[in-house]
């Protein structure tokens, strides 16, 4: 898996057309449509290094408007808001053809120290006493393909059964946790670590819209995609180092979930906030009524 978090890097690697547009490729392995995570963290990658002074950021709004093509590279279209010492905003527009598939927002805050509290993170197993995901796969090749044969440049460890397997014991979950890490180590680059974090808010965070049901991707016919999607940074984080990452969703209504998560560093720090609502459609399987 080492191959597929260099090809993270890679595609992270935006290649620089001038001062405020960016163009990203797509690695190897890729869904129907692009993922939002990559599109995500690429933009986030776009803002970054359009700033004239290093400021870290403090919260990423994102609009999913139309689905990418993997075949084709993405333009990053910065447009600089504001720029200041302490204080700093981007919009940046994602392009392909000229059709506008996504936009975002990113600001950026020194704010300095102050008064702190935060939630307290759940009390689970150490990351290295779990079984990695790839454990957890076995035998559910036929059933999840699309997170068997996905890019996993990111190590996840299930402190709880992942949907599958839940669905198989008949039981149902209003969380998920996962403990993340990156699979190779990571530049010192506090962008890319933030890019990291992105892209990795993009996954499992639905996921207790549907076991909360009972169901299961792979088991049941479930259709979801991503309609907007916001991340709040807390604090400053390492990906190459274990962080936590727990998500719940508070209500499902009118074919639309929302799932929210927090991500706590090994310590039980709170690192960032996310929140994402997807268009959520479960279409229960027909049964055939007795003569």
């Amino acid at each position: 898996m080492s191959a597929d978090f260099d090809e993270l890097l890679a595609i992270l690697d935006l290649d620089r057309v001038d001062d405020d547009t960016f163009r990203g490729a797509h690695p190897s392995k890729n869904p129907v449509r692009t993922f939002g995570g990559q599109m995500m963290a690429q933009a986030f990658v776009a803002a970054g290094r359009s700033l004239a002074h290093p400021v870290p950021p403090s919260a990423m709004s994102v609009h999913f408007i139309a689905g990418g093509d993997p075949a084709q590279d993405l333009e990053f279209h910065v447009v600089r808001l504001r720029d200041e010492r302490r204080f700093a905003n981007r919009r940046v527009d994602v392009m392909q053809n000229g059709q506008l598939l996504t936009t975002a927002l990113v600001s950026y805050l020194a704010g300095g120290k102050g008064l702190e509290h935060g939630v307290e993170p759940p009390e689970l197993a150490d990351p290295l006493t779990i079984p990695p995901i790839d454990d957890l796969l076995q035998g559910y090749e036929d059933v999840v393909p699309h997170f068997v044969n996905a890019l996993r440049p990111i190590e996840w460890r299930y402190t709880n059964d992942p949907a599958w397997i839940m669905r198989d014991k008949g039981d149902r979950l209003a969380h998920n946790r996962v403990w993340m890490t990156a699979r190779g180590a990571m530049p010192d680059d506090p962008v890319l670590h933030g890019a990291a974090l992105v892209y990795s808010s993009d996954t499992t965070v639905l996921d207790s819209i549907i076991t909360t049901h009972g169901l299961s991707w792979g088991h049941d016919r479930i259709f979801a995609v991503t309609t907007n999607h916001s991340v709040w940074f807390h604090r400053p984080v390492r990906f190459d180092e274990w962080v936590l990452y727990s998500t719940s969703s508070p209500v499902a209504a009118e074919s639309r979930g929302l799932g929210s998560g927090h991500f706590f560093d090994r310590s039980g720090r709170l690192l960032a906030t996310v929140v994402q609502e997807g268009i959520v459609k479960y279409f229960p399987a027909r049964t055939t009524a007795s003569a």
